[in-house]
């Protein structure tokens, strides 16, 4: 068992659900919109704190008059921030149905008639929009539609207390991951041993099973998932853990020598890739654009090793693996850190002489004036 110390489990309070519907609220009198119709899984628990089971589905309208409506799988679930609960049958005789976004048109299709969403215009997610729920819209007939899902991104990046509270719960299984690493890496193990025994390390912290894994459990390797070889002396294992707690990720990375011996050109390169992160820790803070953060860092790597960093910066976290803020410089990105943003920073540095990479990944929240890390596991070898 590790030493962290378990804490009741977490979950979105009622403040923090009604708060985000004042905020979407807010984008739907910009936009235009009487109500908006979602049924991603993310933005469903997001707005009410429910979160349907990952083999159902589940969908919100909420009015700029503030009325919630939840439409849930099976039976009405408790202490959900919504003013009114419709279910539909998920399920037959406990087997799961295939049509079940055809049922929730119909059903979220009755419910609107009585409880409200009648305006001229409904705001929904593009993505997940289909002609199921246009035909019961009456979509091109009676309502015209506008695509707010850009913005339900941007208002995911600004984490409230409840969602840190959660983060912080999945960043707590990944130190006690790191913690079983550090006790049963050695040469002769195998991946899938360790990635079993990581896995039972996390859910003894969750008191539960997981909602996400993480996907780096390959040595001698920048990435990938478990194998059944046994890891060899001299190799450097990444072990990049992204376990999620009831829909919250954390994603954090780091790497170990195996025989604990790391050699001179693998203890250099570690020391390149800490002094980035001390340089993240440094320069963020809200207003900074994230491109320029990646640029120092690809200067300071590419001084040390050319070429041998690879990959972006780092990314947000929250509801979903990779969130904005995105530290990258793809042309279509160009954010800039806000107050409140959660987000990784992850240096490495890859190739054959260091069999085959290192990388270390810290966790960070963006305040007022820096950054708190979220991460406390040791970064050494």
């Amino acid at each position: 068992m590790s030493d962290i110390e378990l804490t009741e489990s977490r979950t979105l309070t009622s403040e923090g659900c009604r708060l985000r519907q004042k905020r979407l609220i807010a984008v739907l009198e910009q936009a235009g919109a009487d109500h908006a119709i979602l049924t991603r899984s993310e933005h469903v628990q997001y707005l009410t704190g429910f979160r349907p089971h990952h083999l159902m589905l589940a969908a919100i309208v909420l009015d700029t008059n503030g009325h919630c409506l939840l439409v849930a799988p099976n039976v009405i679930p408790d202490g959900v921030s919504a003013d009114t609960v419709v279910t539909y049958e998920a399920q037959w005789h406990a087997t799961l149905r295939q049509d079940q976004h055809l049922e929730i048109a119909r059903v979220l299709s009755e419910a609107l008639m009585q409880t409200g969403g009648k305006g001229k215009c409904v705001a929904v997610e593009s993505s997940r929009f289909g002609p199921h729920l246009q035909v019961k819209e009456r979509i091109g007939k009676s309502k015209t539609v506008v695509d707010i899902e850009k913005q339900l991104w941007q208002m995911r990046r600004r984490k409230d207390p409840d969602e840190l509270q959660m983060i912080r719960r999945a960043v707590d299984c990944t130190h006690a991951m790191y913690q079983r690493a550090r006790e049963i890496i050695e040469p002769g193990v195998s991946e899938l041993e360790v990635f079993s025994q990581l896995q039972t390390a996390a859910v003894e912290i969750a008191c539960e099973p997981l909602t996400g894994t993480g996907n780096d459990y390959r040595c001698g390797s920048p990435g990938g998932p478990p194998r059944s070889r046994v890891i060899e002396s001299g190799e450097l294992y990444i072990l990049d853990l992204g376990p999620a707690y009831r829909g919250y990720y954390a994603d954090n990375c780091r790497t170990f020598a195996v025989n604990q011996r790391p050699t001179d050109a693998q203890q250099r390169a570690w020391d390149q890739i800490v002094e980035v992160l001390e340089m993240v820790s440094r320069r963020v803070r809200p207003g900074v654009r994230c491109r320029d953060v990646f640029q120092e860092a690809q200067s300071m790597l590419d001084e040390y090793l050319p070429g041998a960093f690879s990959h972006h910066l780092g990314h947000g976290i929250g509801l979903f693996p990779h969130e904005g803020p995105h530290l990258n410089p793809n042309t279509g990105w160009n954010d800039t850190f806000e107050e409140g943003d959660v987000f990784t920073a992850e240096p490495g540095l890859y190739t054959p002489e260091l069999r085959a990479g290192i990388r270390l990944e810290e966790n960070y929240l963006v305040t007022s004036d820096g950054v708190e890390q979220l991460t406390r596991f040791p970064l050494d070898l």
